[in-house]
């Protein structure tokens, strides 16, 4: 399972504009994708943008990106990258 740490940087955490855009590229891949704050907790689907907003990320904190397939690797990049974007 290939994973990736990211700081969010986004003002307003990972919440309206960056959530939905991560949802959107994670919706595509063929693989589930998990989120989940580095800090603890359970990680949530990362093709839920309820869930996603649920977990309440603020801008600095660390999230972690798990996905598991075939084509994980660059979903991976590419998402650890929407999260990291301001």
């Amino acid at each position: 399972m290939g994973e990736r740490k990211a700081r969010v940087a986004a003002e307003v955490g990972l919440h309206a504009r960056p959530a939905a855009t991560f949802v959107q590229t994670a919706m595509k891949a063929p693989m589930d994708i998990t989120v989940a704050r580095t800090s603890g907790g359970d990680p949530v689907s990362g093709k839920s943008i309820l869930q996603i907003l649920a977990l309440d990320v603020r801008q600095g904190e660390e999230v972690v990106i798990k996905a598991e397939g075939e084509g994980s690797e660059e979903v991976l990049d590419r998402l650890a990258e929407i999260v990291s974007t301001p």
